[in-house]
């Protein structure tokens, strides 16, 4: 499933835009990102994304369910009435359907139309009724708020493993990810159940280290006790985190969730707030494609639409980086709309659709694979490379050089050398470009 556009009039703050999203004619990859100042209405778009797409999990789940309204607030200042119109493609057939409000006390100008999204939840809901093991596609939002303070170990509700509770607090605008830790550690204990505890295998596999073909034996015997959803998860962290494994639960000599570091095995607790959002994140969708994905042979080759606000938030820039290019290989059949506030992520994969948001008014991106991350903030981000004063004065020495002004050219790289680092590359080169005219002035006497 993917949508092909939507289309917002009258919301939020702007009166009349329509998106296409990748994959397109132009852009084939999966991936359409949203970039803009604060305020510019990124987070709005996924949020209205989110609105219109509850209605098709609403009645998944029930006949007549019904999914989150436009709030009235949300209409556009000054107008009567709002509107969100979707078109998604699922096995080659598209599907269309409005969401409409229209202000308390006004004529209503707009109505809701909802037969294309009751139709293909009937169709998921009839592929179930055959078959159980039925795939259902994944859409998830994940909004700017999620945290991670702590690593929950009590148990506070009983969860289902059920494929529908794949859409759980799917678009909820506070989701966090408490529920992921719960879950985990519920399902651990009932894999622990069912075969011999991690802890036991791991003496097991030294045991057995020299004995190859025991070994093998070994690891088949516990590929089959092992939970296939955990699986799914520790296999989405590993590939998405090099040098991360083996997530697990420790029970002795205290109750704590552990992971392997670069063959460090650390309490999930002594992780940076990055690691710990990042490692909720990915485990979150590979929990839920393996939930709703029960025949496929991988589940995170299940199909879904993914919304995250703010895809960089916590990250170090190197992880920035890459961040696109493992999500699409770790997750490579599902279509992700994200929002950013960094150059690093839109800049280094091949293919994304990028629109930047102004002012209500939405504009796409040139090509931006290559270029330097000095360059985004610049060109698309409308953003000073360094320190506005530093920069002018910088520029004031630049010219004073170039005009043959030395002296005064000299006072100025004494100043800007007093506050500036003595290994700044711009101060370097005013040095190197000031010599080169105090020896052409020479010769030239």
């Amino acid at each position: 499933m993917e949508i092909l556009q939507f289309k917002l009039t009258n919301v939020g703050r702007f009166s009349n835009i329509e998106l296409p999203l990748a994959p397109t004619d132009e852009k084939k990859s999966k991936v359409t990102v949203l970039v803009g100042n604060n305020g510019a209405g990124k987070t709005f778009l996924l949020k209205s994304l989110a609105t219109s797409l509850s209605w098709f999990v609403a009645r998944v789940r029930s006949e007549k369910g019904n999914g989150s309204p436009i709030q009235e607030d949300d209409i556009k200042n000054g107008q009567n009435a709002a509107a969100i119109k979707i078109s998604l493609k699922h096995n080659a057939y598209l599907h269309r359907w409005i969401i409409a409000k229209t202000r308390t006390g006004r004529k209503n100008e707009q109505s809701s139309q909802l037969n294309d999204a009751t139709k293909l939840a009937e169709h998921f809901r009839s592929e179930l009724s055959k078959d159980e093991q039925t795939s259902l596609p994944l859409i998830v939002f994940y909004p700017v708020e999620r945290v991670v303070l702590d690593i929950p170990l009590k148990i506070r509700d009983k969860h289902s493993f059920q494929q529908l509770d794949g859409y759980d607090n799917a678009l909820n605008q506070g989701v966090d990810f408490r529920r992921f830790f719960e879950w985990f550690r519920e399902r651990e204990d009932a894999e622990n159940e069912t075969g011999i505890p991690i802890e036991a295998v791991e003496k097991l596999y030294k045991s057995f280290i020299n004995d190859p073909k025991a070994l093998l034996g070994l690891q088949e015997m516990h590929a089959l006790m092992r939970d296939r959803q955990l699986s799914a998860v520790r296999a989405a962290i590993s590939a998405f985190m090099p040098g991360f494994s083996n997530l697990r639960v420790r029970r002795k000599p205290r109750l704590y969730m552990s992971v392997d570091k670069h063959g460090e095995s650390l309490n999930v607790g002594q992780l940076s707030q990055g690691e710990k959002s990042l490692m909720a994140l990915v485990g979150d969708i590979a929990r839920r494609l393996a939930m709703m994905n029960p025949s496929l042979e991988n589940p995170l080759h299940g199909d879904g639409i993914i919304l995250i606000d703010e895809v960089d938030l916590h990250l170090h820039p190197k992880w920035q980086r890459t961040l696109i290019a493992r999500l699409t290989s770790t997750f490579p059949n599902c279509q992700f709309i994200l929002t950013t506030h960094s150059p690093l992520v839109i800049s280094d994969s091949k293919d994304v659709l990028c629109y930047l948001l102004d002012d209500g008014e939405i504009s796409v991106v040139d090509d931006l694979y290559g270029l330097d991350a000095n360059s985004v903030l610049l060109q698309v981000m409308d953003t000073d490379i360094r320190n506005v004063d530093v920069d002018m004065r910088l520029r004031a020495l630049l010219n004073t050089i170039q005009d043959g002004e030395l002296d005064k050219a000299k006072d100025l790289l004494a100043e800007l050398s007093k506050d500036l680092p003595e290994n700044n590359i711009e101060l370097i080169k005013a040095r190197l470009l000031l010599r080169k005219q105090e020896l052409r002035h020479a010769q030239d006497r």
